[in-house]
């Protein structure tokens, strides 16, 4: 009986130590896309979080990119482009008190206004 209890124990013990711990966490990762709901196409639109870039291209009236994975993701988002030969932006962003947007896919819908680019909505499309 002792001998039962202790393979029992060591079998338990070796399967909660073995496993793997999820690449996920609370933070993210965050699966974004960009919707141009600009009346005007954006050329070579980048996304920057923090410190992590990634370039989505050219986006054209009224159309969608695919997605991409962020290591953390926020509502804000540093976005930059080129409308009609000319580079826009959407200013500095201070990520320091927003809350992540967390294991989801989300849409960013990016307009221009004054020459700067705007985030006019952030929508949740689904969890990851």
């Amino acid at each position: 009986m002792r001998k039962i209890l202790v393979i029992t124990l060591v079998l338990h013990a070796v399967f909660c130590f073995s496993c793997k711990k999820t690449e996920f966490s609370p933070e993210g990762p965050t699966d974004i896309r960009i919707r141009n709901i600009s009346g005007t196409e954006l050329v070579n639109v980048s996304v920057k979080i923090k410190e992590e870039e990634i370039l989505f291209g050219n986006i054209g009236i009224n159309e969608t990119t695919g997605y991409q994975r962020f290591e953390t993701a926020f509502p804000k988002a540093y976005i930059s482009a080129e409308v009609n030969d000319e580079s826009l932006n959407t200013g500095p962003v201070d990520f320091t008190y927003m809350n992540y947007l967390g294991q989801n896919k989300i849409t960013y819908d990016v307009s221009v206004e004054n020459k700067l680019i705007v985030i006019k909505n952030v929508t949740f499309d689904s969890p990851l």
